[in-house]
């Protein structure tokens, strides 16, 4: 539905769509409060990143050799680099580079594995077995190992380092998927539905992946902390993104080799932005599963 479609509808369809979303998010901030706080938090970092040319005090990348690895101060709140940038438009920025990274990478990989999943869980046979075998074979590896052997093959570049975390994420998405698909394939009104002539496509689409939404959520949310620290210890390692595009792992590197002892400030904001986003994203999901997952609610 585009923008003008959206525009056009009438105002009591539009009034109920808007009241179901407002009862959601009450439901789920009145059952959960813990993860709605921290939903917000993730909300704010991710309206950051995206107003980061609003927000930043100054340009990424400008140089101020006049303040040179300075502390902070009123000037500069979280202080300068070894080359007078500020660390505070940095981390902003670095904001933007970890946020499309992961959101991209887990969009693809968990869609992917998702996919994947369903398929081999409806279909089973060779082809679950092949499956199973190659997602084995995935998970064999650790996430970093694999992800960092992925983008030293493939290059640097912020594509290559979204296809790489993507592929380290796929696994997860199609065994939770096929797991699953096993148990709704057999149910009675896949049954039914599949008695009546519905084809494989169609059980797929409309009776199969509905359910498999939920799953889907809790795992694209909890495996978003999981991309960030990746991406952030690929930038770290020296094979994700370029600099000079800040990153948060860029900047911790950048930070350690500016001498034996780095200044702390180079050290704190970087590495508490990564813990603050991971943190928030992480427990949001954990929030989503309790929510959605039928077995939990009644611990709540």
């Amino acid at each position: 539905m585009s923008v003008t479609q959206i525009g056009e509808l009438p105002a009591p369809v539009a009034c109920s769509l808007l009241n179901r979303i407002g009862r959601a998010l009450w439901y789920f901030a009145r059952r959960s409060p813990m993860s709605a706080f921290w939903g917000i938090v993730a909300l704010a970092i991710v309206l950051v990143a995206i107003f980061a040319p609003f927000v930043a005090p100054f340009e990424p990348l400008r140089s101020d050799f006049r303040h040179m690895t300075k502390a902070p101060d009123a000037l500069h709140y979280f202080g300068t680099d070894q080359i007078g940038r500020d660390t505070l438009t940095r981390v902003i920025y670095g904001s933007r580079a970890s946020l499309a990274v992961a959101f991209g990478a887990v969009l693809l990989g968990t869609t992917t594995g998702a996919l994947w999943g369903l398929a081999s869980g409806f279909f089973g046979g060779r082809f679950d077995i092949v499956s199973q075998r190659i997602i084995e074979f995935l998970q064999s590896f650790p996430d970093l190992i694999l992800a960092m052997a992925i983008a030293m093959a493939l290059g640097s570049g912020t594509g290559t380092v979204i296809v790489a975390i993507a592929i380290t994420r796929i696994p997860f998405g199609g065994r939770i998927i096929r797991a699953v698909v096993l148990s709704l394939k057999e149910l009675a009104y896949v049954e039914a539905a599949r008695g009546l002539g519905a084809s494989n496509l169609r059980l797929m689409a409309r009776h199969i992946l509905p359910q498999c939404i939920a799953p889907y959520l809790i795992l694209a949310t909890t495996h978003l902390g999981v991309a960030i620290i990746i991406e952030a210890s690929l930038g770290f390692l020296g094979v994700g993104i370029p600099p000079p595009m800040p990153t948060w792992g860029n900047m911790l590197a950048d930070a350690l080799n500016s001498g034996l002892i780095p200044p702390w400030w180079l050290v704190l904001f970087p590495g508490a932005a990564i813990t603050l986003t991971v943190l928030a994203f992480n427990l949001l999901g954990d929030g989503i599963r309790d929510v959605l997952d039928p077995r939990l609610r009644g611990a709540l």
